[in-house]
């Protein structure tokens, strides 16, 4: 199998898994019969195989268009607007994608802006862009979500003035909703080319749509295999049998171990490209699960870089969290290390080991070390990290975090408490009727 699971560290027993066996059983019903809370936000369950094809293909010949003309692509989004593509980006493109040689790269670079309001950090991508023919992608159901809202502000500002207002029409992109907001009202205005953000498809489940399909297919990703991969994974995930559907283990798991005041989960990887993913995945559980007082809080650490800041704490600290690794078998090209005849650094006997076996064997003293200090583990497998395997791997967080919200007992498609900040920062700064 091309995505594998393991829980044998867990510290759960067969027989508590099974009691949760009718409880998942009427969650898979309630969310494939679309009779549970939100279940008018669950169109990306059967997304891989209900999606708009004649769109697809226009979204690849306007990527092939950004691809012939842009240098830098830009990305207007916060949370599930740019956290999925990004981390299908990370996690398949050259660790230096922005920085080595254009006619090597052969698509543009790709930056992602109105995810905060730093004005130092809209200076620098000014920097960046200057002198170079730059597209934009601005992602946003509403199109009045503030950061975004203002980035895209400021940039288009910006391209009107170095452009002219036509040309920049010409370089914009709107990825909104199909009929209404303020976005798709001056997409239509402006007659920017626009793709559809699915109405019953939420945010943080969005990657697979539009939304992170057209970035990522512009800067060179196998969008087609992405979608393959989900769609395998929405076939084998979509199967009733607990013990025969490992995204519907996972979810039972986590909240056996919550019962057991495991309140932290922690996404652990040996691979700096999933950084992101851990991102996307804080978002897509944090969201779906963190209501009504419940939910298990999402961190992520890389290793084995964090193993030098955050490893003593998950070794020696409260007992309070259980970490899920994801671990990528061991690529056939790979680096060597080599005997060094003074030795000074006393690593002659690693000579001739591969760094992709010392990073396994790094995972697995880790994992020795951590279940010795009373820390559930769970293990996630791919064999290789390609579009297929992380197309599925997203389907199979996606599909295990509705299943897990249902059995928790919340709304998983639903976000009320995001509106609270939002309140507070517009009434401060002065806007009308707060």
């Amino acid at each position: 199998m091309s995505i594998g699971f393991n829980y044998q560290h867990s510290f759960i027993k067969d027989h508590e898994l099974k009691f949760l066996k009718p409880i998942i059983n009427e969650a898979h019903i309630m969310l494939h019969d679309k009779k549970g809370p939100g279940s008018e936000f669950a169109g990306w369950v059967d997304l891989t195989e209900s999606y708009d094809k004649d769109e697809y293909e226009r979204l690849k010949i306007v990527g092939e268009m950004i691809k012939s003309n842009a240098q830098v692509l830009l990305v207007i989004g916060i949370g599930g607007s740019y956290l999925g593509s990004r981390a299908v980006f990370e996690a398949l493109s050259h660790s230096f994608y922005n920085s080595i040689d254009e006619n090597k790269r052969k698509t543009p670079q790709l930056y992602f802006v109105g995810n905060n309001l730093s004005p130092k950090y809209y200076k620098d991508i000014f920097d960046v862009i200057e002198n170079k023919e730059v597209y934009v992608n601005v992602i946003s159901k509403s199109g009045t979500t503030t950061e975004p809202a203002v980035a895209f502000r400021i940039i288009k500002d910006h391209m009107e003035k170095v452009y002219g207002k036509e040309e920049t029409k010409k370089r914009i992109i709107a990825t909104t909703d199909k009929e209404k907001g303020a976005l798709k009202t001056l997409a239509q205005k402006e007659g920017y080319e626009t793709f559809v953000i699915p109405d019953d498809v939420g945010g943080r489940f969005s990657v697979l749509t539009p939304v992170g399909l057209l970035p990522l297919y512009a800067v060179g990703i196998d969008t087609d295999k992405l979608l393959q991969g989900a769609h395998e994974g929405a076939i084998e995930y979509s199967n009733p049998v607990m013990e025969e559907n490992i995204a519907y283990q996972y979810a039972g798991i986590r909240q056996i171990l919550s019962k057991k005041g495991k309140d932290i989960e922690i996404l652990v990887n040996y691979e700096p490209g999933l950084q992101y993913l851990g991102e996307w995945w804080k978002q897509l559980y944090g969201e779906s699960e963190g209501k009504d007082g419940k939910g298990i809080f999402p961190a992520s650490v890389n290793f084995t870089a964090d193993l030098h800041s955050m490893g003593q704490l998950i070794q020696d600290g409260k007992r309070n969290i259980f970490e899920t690794s994801i671990i990528i078998e061991p690529d056939d090209e790979d680096i060597q290390v080599m005997e060094d005849e003074d030795n000074l650094d006393g690593l002659n006997y690693i000579k001739g080991k591969s760094l992709g076996y010392i990073n396994d064997k790094a995972f697995q003293g880790t994992l020795l070390a951590h279940v010795d200090g009373n820390v559930p583990n769970l293990i996630i497998t791919m064999d290789k990290m390609n579009e297929y395997n992380i197309g599925k791997l997203i389907y199979f967080f996606e599909k295990a975090c509705a299943i897990s919200g249902y059995v928790q007992g919340v709304n998983p498609f639903d976000q009320p408490g995001v509106e609270a900040y939002k309140k507070n920062m517009f009434k401060l700064l002065g806007k009308e009727g707060y």
